[in-house]
């Protein structure tokens, strides 16, 4: 299995799609697709204020608070509170979707996957975690808290570090503290 490290502090910070704050790319597909031509993108985003977020069109999106007291997210005049730390919330991103934050800043986790061409599943996973990178899978590790070593690589991940890895096979990731385990599977043909 090829195992590709991703350093946090090597993620240069970017404007949102709409200018309302910040975000740091992880990963996306295919490599140096922009908002607008991504099969997938996984990011961190620092939210510093309330407010309208940015729409993509037939993208689907999975958000998860890391840090911060939370917000509440009205998606389509429905409201959503995410407040509890590690739980995954999917919606759609073509969705009139704005935030209302629940006491300040916070940092959250967001998964997007283009409509018919790619999907995700996000897991969060804590402690020793063996898992199988599915033929044709892209598998992302994010340390969301603490730190990680994928025991196969040998590689030691810090907070926000990351692991991505294309190849079938198998791994373990033995985790102190709190990581995302993103599965992303083409729904077209072709590799993700």
């Amino acid at each position: 299995m090829t195992v590709r490290v991703l350093r946090a502090d090597e993620r240069p910070a970017a404007p949102w799609k709409n200018g309302g704050g910040l975000t740091r790319e992880i990963a996306a597909a295919p490599g140096g697709a922009g908002t607008s031509d991504f099969e997938w993108r996984v990011s961190l985003a620092d939210v510093d204020r309330g407010g309208p977020f940015s729409r993509f069109e037939g993208v689907d999106r999975i958000i998860t608070l890391v840090d911060g007291p939370g917000m509440v997210l009205t998606v389509d005049g429905a409201p959503h509170t995410v407040a509890e730390r590690y739980a995954p919330f999917a919606f759609p991103g073509d969705a009139a979707t704005d935030c209302r934050l629940l006491g300040g800043p916070l940092v959250d986790f967001n998964v997007m996957t283009r409509r018919g061409r790619a999907a995700a599943r996000v897991e969060i996973v804590r402690g020793r975690t063996a898992f199988v990178a599915p033929a044709g899978a892209t598998l992302l590790a994010v340390v969301l808290e603490g730190s990680a070593v994928l025991e196969t690589a040998g590689s030691a991940l810090g907070r926000l570090d990351a692991a991505l890895t294309g190849d079938a096979g198998d791994e373990a990731l033995d985790v102190s503290g709190v990581a995302a385990l993103v599965t992303l599977t083409r729904t077209t043909t072709g590799p993700v």
